[in-house]
């Protein structure tokens, strides 16, 4: 039965570059509906930029332009980035629209009349030197659950709890590090706390695959039992100063970002349907008809999850069919880094000259249906797109199709269809679909790959280039090169839905129409020409891949951020460096400014793992675990000192801004502090250690 179905991808935010980490879910998305409309389906995607909030009234106020020319500019980068790794989206708008106002607005006046809004007098974090009231996301400080330092004002990164600002302990402004103040103001939230919103949360999040089994025993977590009453009613108004929609007859609050974000996707599709003549109801209201499917990344379930299916579900809309989380993307093993230059965006990699399509085949190859993260390892990266795409894939044609258009026109002749390598496509074809439908990418691709080799073999067997060579071989020729041809048919039908313009190529040789997934059950008649071969992918140059590190390698040697500090302490601290200025040079050398000394990034470690190097006479190597900066690896002169084994556990200080330096033995991504005599009198190394309670990731200063 042909579908009717919308799609959605979280909205980037309009405050900084597409990344690779970004474009996981845009790929893995683009991969599934790219899917649906080869099946026939109606399948239609939709996206915005989220351009509301305190971080883009602040980047625009410190750029000297207003937020509108802000929000216009990131929104051509973004589709750029996105049109260049081939996201099909069939609308990209913004949230800063009068369609997604109108839906907001209605939201909020429904909420309002079912009695799910209401107004209080709470204490909010005001910033003294900004003098501005502090959204959650610019308040940071310890979480109130687990501890973890650094932490925003509304969730844990670490331990996932949800919190208001005011449980923080030891909060201070992340945009002027003053210690924030509570004062009075008047806010607006919408009730989930009411028995309504969490009966029927216990209801939708428990429904049968709603949300995949993890997703679903987290938000279990978070309800709690019935009875035990666990959601907080949720503060959705902000204070002016604040880039937002007004909330309408309250001058002077506006909507918090996180209300119309997901309201985005109703605007996205709102303005669709101007354009097309789609009936928004169809979609948004009756939804009997059709399905609305939700990909996200695991960071925001708490939001589409539970607040957003309440709000609709009590403002009289359909509820999403599905909502489909996914982990996030480490690279080499490790988070992405700009000092290791795996920070990396998508038009650098488009600017280095790297294939899009590259990276699409990859990521397929790692997704599934869980929310467990995946990792580009670039060693790997290389080594899979040369020996899948190029040695397995597009070699069958490059072998083959040559022949047809030298012997024999470029027309084929009738394909064996008992070949075992056809059969076994199309035997294979109902799995694939619904490894595709699941989202179970990697498993597509191992499917897909095995029947590649199946397809080398054949060739391998059948050698055309020696048949071209025997006399009286042509019609052995031109049906081991018609079979081939066919093969690579049936192979770039399963493959369309990851790398599209390579299928746009083979469409293009074979003289065909697009493919649909129905192609993949066919072969080409006798007779049907095909073009000339031209080559469709080129191998992954090792060079490009060191290039593309390089040109994302940054220095972290930059001014450290805020830290937490009270706006008297200001000018204790300026009268605390002129006494240090104006005192003789220390006795240990010159003198160093102060600016010049906090360049230099001192963090707490522990040393996760330590052992001897191979080969070196006072290496150690070390593990360290630096909280939030994840782990480096470190090789320092110690082994005339200390025993690896006795190292592991302890506390010490790292400089982790150190341009990372590249050793026979592996690449030192930092540098420990110990202590010597440089003279010698009082002989031995002594490691620097930290007082009990500092934690992994503290900044020392």
């Amino acid at each position: 039965m042909k579908r009717k179905i919308l799609v959605t991808s979280a909205l980037p935010y309009a405050n900084g570059a597409i990344h690779l980490g970004h474009l996981v879910e845009y790929i893995q998305t683009d991969i599934w509906v790219r899917f649906q409309k080869m099946c026939g389906h109606e399948c239609w995607y939709v996206c915005a930029d989220d351009t509301h909030g305190t971080p883009i009234m602040l980047r625009a106020e410190k750029e000297g332009i207003s937020p509108e020319v802000l929000i216009d500019r990131v929104h051509g980068e973004h589709t750029r980035d996105f049109a260049g790794f081939h996201v099909g989206f069939d609308n990209y708008y913004t949230t800063h629209s009068e369609e997604t106002r109108a839906c907001a607005n209605d939201i909020f006046a429904r909420l309002a009349a079912a009695g799910l809004i209401e107004t209080r007098t709470i204490e909010q974090y005001y910033d003294p030197l900004k003098q501005m009231f502090l959204p959650d996301r610019f308040i940071k400080g310890e979480c109130p659950k687990c501890g973890a330092h650094d932490q925003y004002g509304d969730n844990c990164e670490s331990c996932g709890s949800a919190y208001t600002a005011s449980e923080l302990r030891n909060p201070y402004s992340a945009v002027s590090g003053a210690r924030p103040e509570l004062r009075q103001s008047e806010h607006y939230f919408f009730r989930l706390s009411d028995h309504r919103c969490q009966s029927f949360l216990r209801r939708w999040t428990q429904s049968e695959d709603r949300l995949q089994p993890e997703a679903a025993n987290k938000l279990q977590e978070w309800l709690g039992e019935e009875g035990e009453d666990r959601l907080t009613d949720w503060d959705i108004s902000r204070d002016a100063p604040y880039f937002g929609f007004e909330i309408p007859g309250a001058p002077g609050k506006y909507f918090y970002v996180w209300l119309d974000a997901p309201i985005g996707y109703m605007g996205s599709f709102r303005n669709l349907c101007s354009r097309t003549g789609l009936d928004f109801d169809e979609y948004w209201k009756d939804g009997s008809s059709t399905e609305l499917y939700h990909f996200i990344g695991k960071d925001i379930l708490y939001f589409h999850a539970l607040f957003w299916p309440a709000e609709l579900e009590h403002a009289g809309y359909r509820t999403p069919t599905r909502v489909f989380a996914h982990g996030f993307l480490t690279v080499d093993g490790a988070k992405m880094s700009k000092s290791r230059g795996t920070f990396i965006t998508a038009e650098s990699y488009l600017a280095q000259g790297l294939d899009p399509e590259w990276l699409r085949y990859y990521y397929a190859a790692k997704l599934s249906a869980t929310m467990e993260d995946i990792d580009l390892n670039l060693d790997d990266f290389i080594a899979r797109v040369n020996s899948d795409l190029v040695g397995k894939f597009v070699n069958i044609a490059s072998r083959s199709a040559g022949f047809i258009v030298r012997h024999f026109a470029g027309r084929l002749c009738t394909c064996d269809e008992s070949l075992h390598a056809v059969d076994a496509i199309r035997d294979r074809r109902a799995v694939i679909a619904g490894h595709y439908e699941g989202r179970e990418f990697g498993k597509a691709i191992r499917e897909i790959m095995a029947l590649a080799d199946l397809a080398n073999q054949y060739v391998d067997r059948v050698k055309p280039w020696e048949l071209a060579r025997q006399p009286g071989s042509e019609r052995e020729l031109h049906t081991a090169c018609s079979n081939a041809v066919n093969l690579f048919r049936l192979l770039a039908v399963l493959l369309k839905p990851v790398l599209p313009a390579l299928a746009v190529k083979a469409e293009d040789f074979l003289n065909v129409a697009p493919f649909t997934w129905d192609d993949g059950a066919t072969v080409l008649a006798a007779g049907h020409a095909i073009r000339s071969y031209r080559h469709m992918l080129t191998r992954v140059d090792r060079r490009q891949v060191d290039a593309l590190v390089e040109a994302n390698r940054q220095s972290l040697a930059a001014a450290p951020p805020p830290a937490p500090q009270r706006h008297a302490e200001h000018q204790e601290k300026a009268a605390a460096r002129s006494a240090v200025e104006a005192e003789g040079p220390p006795v240990g050398g010159a003198h160093v400014a102060l600016d010049e000394f906090m360049r230099v990034d001192l963090r707490v470690a522990r040393i996760a793992e330590a052992s001897h190097v191979e080969g070196a006479d006072k290496l150690v190597r070390l593990l360290l675990d630096v909280g939030p900066l994840g782990r480096r690896q470190v090789f320092a002169g110690i082994k005339a000192a200390y025993d690896p084994a006795a190292l592991v556990g302890r506390l010490t200080v790292v400089i982790v801004n150190l341009a990372p330096r590249k050793m026979r033995f592996g690449l030192s991504e930092g540098m420990i502090l110990a202590a010597s005599d440089p003279e010698g009198r009082q002989p031995g190394i002594f490691l620097l250690s930290a007082d009990a309670g500092a934690q992994p990731g503290m900044r020392v200063k």
